[in-house]
């Protein structure tokens, strides 16, 4: 039996699709977001100019879709860490961990959402994607942070999200290896400090 051509054409877009964010994500990440043209990664990705705007409406739109599939990966990196564990203040400690793991690979260029903030126009939807993103961790520290008995849970998940993005920074600035680890040590003192009893 013969497949729809609807279902062919589907197929084939998805394909397309898949292929530009792959590239863009690549390109984007290595080189800037404004730094990378439309023809570079259609270049990349061995697609047709159509492809890419069958797919997308445009530049800001795959900027977008770029930052929301870092999102995605690296909520799961850091939620699969987080199950590893069962006591509240090993599940806080593990996001630094997530962290290292992402800083060791020689690929690491900074945070994808700091170096693209700092790139992008107000206006740029790929924002709303930054400010989701951090919103989330945000949050993740804040909850993690009240289970472990912290008096003032958001004052230390404010606290942590400042050591996991100067620890994003300075992996990007100095590459070192052990810098997740200095990290962890500093945020290990903020938590103890935190759910000390007055």
């Amino acid at each position: 039996m013969n497949k729809p051509m609807n279902e062919k054409t589907s197929s084939s877009r998805q394909s397309a699709r898949e292929r530009l964010l792959a590239a863009a994500g690549e390109l984007f990440y290595e080189e800037g977001v404004q730094s990378v043209g439309i023809d570079k990664v259609i270049e990349r990705a061995g697609v047709a100019k159509a492809s890419l705007y069958g797919n997308f409406d445009g530049k800001d739109d795959l900027v977008r879709a770029y930052l929301d599939a870092r999102r995605e990966r690296r909520r799961a990196a850091i939620e699969a860490h987080i199950a590893r564990h069962k006591a509240p203040r090993d599940k806080l400690l593990s996001i630094f961990d997530a962290l290292a793991e992402s800083i060791a690979k020689p690929s690491y260029r900074g945070c994808a959402f700091l170096r693209a903030s700092a790139e992008m126009p107000a206006e740029a939807s790929g924002r709303e994607v930054v400010r989701e993103a951090r919103s989330w961790l945000r949050e993740l520290l804040s909850t993690l942070a009240k289970e472990t008995g912290a008096v003032k849970p958001k004052a230390l998940a404010r606290q942590l999200l400042m050591m996991h993005d100067g620890a994003s920074a300075s992996a990007q600035l100095d590459p070192e290896p052990g810098i997740a680890a200095v990290a962890k040590s500093a945020a290990e003192v903020l938590i103890d400090a935190a759910c000390a009893k007055a």
